[in-house]
């Protein structure tokens, strides 16, 4: 138990080290999990340790924070982390993302040197074990396109609030040179830039990113609205299709329960047990037709109730089906 307890105190040691803003208490509550009459026995705890803790004036609370950072000795990973950062960049390898895997192969190689040597032979033979030990199953599905390149220039523009221009080959006129305002970067089964065009006043759209070329920042200001959220927008949709936002009702009959309720069919999905043993799921989502395609590998343990667009998105990807396996 005192063991657990150290582990704590230094997981929110290295928590208030890793933020120049620091956080409040009742951060500190949330991300540890706890009471925030706990949480101040806690940062009292660490201030003992730790007397460099700083406390930042943010009316109408305060925040607490180590500026210096932690020393070494507190820092060392374990073979776990080690292990998850490997299998994490293997993961982006194997789904396209060779930039992004590349970067986290760059930081695994900053941790090791920033190591002792023989902290780093203690850990050798258990993270060669874990490595020897764990793989990635390899899923059917579309490689995502990253071009280093055009990330770079999209990073670049977001990070500096500016505009981009590009040659766009998707949409009604494939080839016409677009200036849109960049708002960020979706990334999943396809990557795709979400921006707004310039003087149109549509608000943000995908774009695909393997249809972007010629790419460049053209250092006009161009920054999303105050208040945008990615997550939020990302959370529209079922994928990555935007289109009208539906209220969605799905009734997952009692044989598929149990998978239903380790599921997630959305952010803010609500579920509902009822009496027969079924599931009311329930959530306001855009994209019925990857909702559709999702919904047809439940078989038959998912019914739709609504919306009426979501049970003719459905009939229609079916008849289309039939058409081509069945009926020819």
């Amino acid at each position: 138990m005192r063991h657990e307890k150290g582990a704590r105190l230094l997981e929110l040691a290295r928590l208030l080290a890793s933020s120049a803003e620091g956080f409040t208490l009742d951060e500190i509550a949330d991300r540890m999990g706890v009471a925030r009459r706990t949480a101040e026995r806690m940062r009292d705890a660490v201030w003992d340790v730790f007397p460099q803790m700083e406390v930042v004036d943010d009316p109408p609370s305060r925040r607490f924070r180590i500026p210096s950072g932690l020393d070494g000795l507190f820092q060392a990973p374990t073979a776990e982390e080690l292990a998850a950062l490997t299998a994490a960049a293997e993961m982006m390898d194997r789904q396209g993302a060779a930039g992004r895997a590349a970067h986290l192969r760059t930081l695994e190689q900053k941790v090791l040197s920033a190591m002792r040597a023989a902290a780093r032979r203690r850990l050798a033979p258990d993270l060669e074990a874990l490595l020897q030990a764990e793989t990635i199953a390899v899923q059917a599905g579309p490689r995502p396109f990253e071009d280093e390149s055009v990330l770079a220039a999209v990073r670049g523009a977001l990070k500096a609030l500016c505009a981009l221009r590009f040659r766009y080959e998707g949409g009604s006129t494939p080839g016409r040179i677009r200036e849109v305002v960049p708002y960020g970067i979706l990334f999943g089964r396809s990557n795709y830039l979400v921006a707004e065009e310039v003087g149109t006043g549509t608000g943000p759209r995908n774009w695909r990113l393997d249809r972007v070329f010629d790419v460049e920042v053209t250092g006009r200001p161009g920054a999303p609205p105050e208040g945008f959220s990615l997550q939020a927008y990302a959370d529209e949709s079922f994928g990555i299709y935007q289109d009208d936002t539906e209220d969605v009702v799905l009734r997952v009959r009692p044989h598929g329960a149990d998978d239903a309720r380790r599921w997630r069919f959305h952010a803010r999905q609500k579920l509902e047990e009822q009496a027969d043993g079924s599931i009311v799921v329930r959530f306001r989502a855009s994209g019925m037709r990857e909702l559709a395609w999702h919904l047809f590998t439940w078989g038959d343990k998912v019914e739709i109730v609504a919306p009426q667009a979501l049970k003719d998105m459905m009939a229609g990807e079916l008849e289309l089906a039939l058409q081509t396996h069945v009926r020819n």
